[in-house]
Formats: structure tokens, C-alpha cells, sequence
């Protein structure tokens, strides 16, 4: 069972019975105001279903600037965490509205569709594309967009999606993973206990540093090697960073420009049909 420990002094030596090692760091790579820091073709392969991940800051009326207006995917749900500031959000199931600091956008592209983002007010986001399994890849597109309310926070972290210490997540996990929002307190520790066959895990902090027992810094995603090993982390500083583990995706990624499929075959459905729908979008005036 994953169990938080009360703070303990900075500098006090904090480790697991057998340390799970680092095998990657990276700042990612940047253009403008968007870092990627997870690509199919790169880290992508290596953490599915986790494919994509991108942070971004950006100022109000200019989200969609940093290549957020409309656009398709398929094969592919979105996981939009808006980590402060607000956005509006827009995509071809009709759903559209404004998303404010800790709310949640999970758009599930499968067969195809489209969506779009723009700043309200000045903040930052981590956008996740989720790899989905070939049961759901070109099934119908949904949508859900959540407000900070329906994620429960317990001690330090909320549920964002999967399971953990007995919460769910509002959004249905596609397959076995989770997804964390972690806010740890200078001197605070935490352990992180993956569920069952999830030997997948990785972390990107976006503000402090956490030790584990390498230090972690702001700006920078981690790989964690394959297991079930456990996890301990220990905030140098007040630190926020999220945390995906997860049973590794079994599929080869056949990429398209906006789509992670398992099959050529069914990324050229999930290319097909999102043009389709982008024709239909064209004839309403919409993009």
C-alpha cells in the first residue's frame, strides 16, 4: 500500500530497501513557449502508453499561438492538466467552455476527431497523449472536462486517473495506469507503491526539486527502470511534479502526423475519418 510519511529534516538520507534507478533525464527540447519533453519517436516508445508530453506557458488570447487552435487526432486520448491560469477549450463533439487553474480536459480522439485551446488567463498547462489498446483506438470520440472539485486530494496528491489509496479517478483509464498531481512541502517525503503489473513509471516536476535519492529539478522528466520496485521522494523545497506508472502499452506505435495508432491499417481509418470530420467542421464555419 502506498503510505505518506510525516516530514522529516532536509538533508536526512531517505532511500527504499533497493533504490529504483534513473535510466533517463531530459529538459526537453523547446519552441517558444512549449517544451516537449516526451515524443513517440523518443521517450514515447520507452514509457508508452505515456506517448506525449508536452509543458506549456502561455498568455492570455495566445494559446493558440504555441499551435493549440484546431487540429485533429486519432488513436489517441488527451489528458489537458491546466496547472494555473485558464483556457477555453473547444472540440467536434460540441463540447466548449473555459477550464481554470487545476481542472482537467480528457478528450478521447479515438477513431477521430478534432479540438482546440486558447489562454483566458495567463498560466500553464502539461498536455499527455495517452496511447489507447486496439479495442479503443478508432471507437467514437468522447470528451470530459473537469473541475479541481472532482479530483479529491488525499495528503499530498490527487487522482487524476486510475486508482490510489482507495480513490478513482472520475475519468476511466483506457488500460491499467496512473496519473498523479503530487504537492510535497520542503522536508516532506512520500512513497509511491506502483498497483499491481505497472512497471512503467516516470515523473516531470514542475516547480522545486525532489530527491530520489538523485535530485530531480524543475523542468525535468525522469524514467524510472521497468519493476514494481517502490519509489521514495523527498522535496528539497516546496515541490509540485506529476507521475504516470503504468502497465507498458504490448503495441508497436505506427505514427501519424496527429495520430498513435497500433496498426497501419488503423491509422489510416483514424487519418480518414478525422479528415472527414474536418470537412464536416469546414462546411460549418468552424475552422
Amino acid at each position: 500500500m502506498t503510505t505518506l510519511h510525516a516530514s522529516t529534516p532536509l538533508g536526512t538520507p531517505v532511500v527504499p530497501a533497493a533504490i529504483r534507478k534513473i535510466v533517463h533525464r531530459t529538459g526537453g527540447r523547446q519552441h517558444g513557449p512549449v517544451t516537449r519533453l516526451v515524443s513517440p519517436g523518443d521517450l514515447g516508445g520507452l514509457i508508452k502508453p505515456f506517448v506525449f508530453l508536452d509543458w506549456a506557458r502561455f498568455e492570455a488570447d495566445a494559446f493558440e499561438k504555441a499551435g493549440f487552435g484546431w487540429h485533429p487526432h486519432s488513436g489517441i486520448a488527451t489528458l489537458t492538466l491546466i496547472l494555473d491560469g485558464a483556457i477555453h477549450y473547444a472540440d467536434s463533439t460540441g463540447a466548449k467552455g473555459v477550464l481554470e487553474s487545476g481542472a482537467v480536459e480528457w478528450f478521447e480522439a479515438a477513431g477521430g476527431a478534432w479540438h482546440s485551446g486558447g489562454g483566458v488567463e495567463a498560466g500553464a498547462v502539461y498536455q499527455l497523449w495517452v496511447a489507447l489498446p486496439p479495442g479503443l483506438e478508432n471507437g467514437p470520440a468522447t470528451s470530459r472536462y473537469l473541475s479541481p472539485e472532482n479530483f479529491p486530494r488525499r495528503g499530498p496528491v490527487r487522482v487524476i486517473l486510475g486508482q490510489w489509496e482507495g480513490i478513482t479517478s472520475p475519468i476511466p483509464a483506457p488500460s491499467p495506469m496512473t496519473y498523479l498531481d503530487v504537492i510535497l512541502k520542503a522536508g516532506e517525503v512520500w512513497r509511491f507503491d506502483p498497483p499491481a503489473g505497472q512497471d512503467v513509471a516516470w515523473i516531470a516536476v514542475h516547480s522545486g526539486a525532489v530527491n530520489v535519492p538523485e535530485t530531480v529539478a524543475s523542468g525535468e522528466l525522469v524514467v524510472f527502470e521497468h519493476g514494481d520496485g517502490a519509489i521514495v521522494f523527498q522535496a528539497d523545497q516546496d515541490a509540485r511534479f506529476i507521475l504516470g506508472a503504468a502497465a507498458k502499452h504490448p503495441h508497436d506505435l505506427v505514427l501519424g502526423h496527429y495520430s498513435v495508432h497500433t496498426s497501419q491499417q488503423a491509422l489510416q481509418d483514424g487519418e480518414s475519418n478525422y479528415r472527414q470530420v474536418g470537412k464536416g467542421l469546414k462546411l460549418r464555419g468552424i475552422i
